[in-house]
């Protein structure tokens, strides 16, 4: 292939940019901020499952309370029916007398075991309230942190983004200026050699594979007119001569 020397150094421009963005590209993706909403994520969903499992607690402790409380209420009233029948002086019986006063007191006992029992969830529902407070703070916490996190995470994408766009069109420009044929062989190679189409010799060296060229190598080129599109016989790159190969 034959191009001439001024649109080969211009393909040289063209791989410049390409570099530049491909490390746009790789600055995009290695944000900091990446990681670290990752992370705050993570997080987040984790204190959000502790979260429900603690409002879980809250909730199951109030259904209790309200049912020892009922129960409480329950027999509370049935001993103040009691306690009434035997202040009427209704049951003249001893029998009768004896059973109803016993019966007051084992329904005072049982009221004592039940406010017992009340208290008891009472303590294990404040403690549960007091870990969903804590909770949902912390939730509110983490989530500001994810919000300023992805705040200055979409800032830093505008501004790459826009670098991006500048000198895509850059490119577009370049590129345009260099024949068909040779663009497509470079698009070709640097599709092939991991972004690098098109290395500058410099110092009998080609910084493509940053290997110095053997010495047939480099009587060839140097034999080879200038529109010859020469090729590093190690990567195969297109190599391009300029005042610094060293021929």
């Amino acid at each position: 292939m034959n191009a001439a020397p001024a649109d080969q150094i211009r393909l040289l421009d063209v791989q410049d940019l390409d570099v530049r963005l491909q490390q746009l590209a790789h600055k995009r993706r290695s944000l900091p901020e990446h990681a670290e909403i990752e992370s705050l994520n993570r997080d987040l969903t984790q204190l959000r499952d502790l979260l429900v499992a603690a409002q879980t607690e809250e909730s199951d402790c109030a259904r209790e309370q309200t049912k020892a409380e009922q129960d409480v209420d329950q027999v509370r009233q049935r001993a103040a029916r009691d306690q009434k029948r035997l202040d009427s002086g209704a049951v003249s019986s001893p029998k009768d007398l004896e059973n109803l006063q016993r019966e007051i007191a084992s329904l005072a006992k049982r009221q004592g075991d039940l406010e017992d029992v009340v208290l008891e969830v009472m303590e294990r529902r404040e403690s549960a309230q007091e870990r969903v407070a804590e909770l949902t703070e912390r939730v509110g916490s983490v989530q500001g942190r994810i919000d300023d996190a992805t705040a200055r995470r979409d800032a830093a994408v505008e501004e790459i983004d826009g670098e991006a766009a500048s000198v895509t069109k850059e490119r577009e420009v370049v590129a345009g200026s260099v024949p068909a044929p040779l663009l497509s062989l470079y698009e070709k190679l640097r599709e092939q050699q991991g972004g690098i189409g098109a290395a500058k010799l410099y110092a009998r060296t080609c910084q493509g594979c940053r290997q110095e060229l053997a010495i047939t190598e480099l009587n060839e080129i140097r034999s080879a007119a200038p529109d010859t599109v020469v090729r590093c016989e190690n990567c195969r790159r297109i190599l391009v001569r300029t005042s610094e190969s060293g021929l």
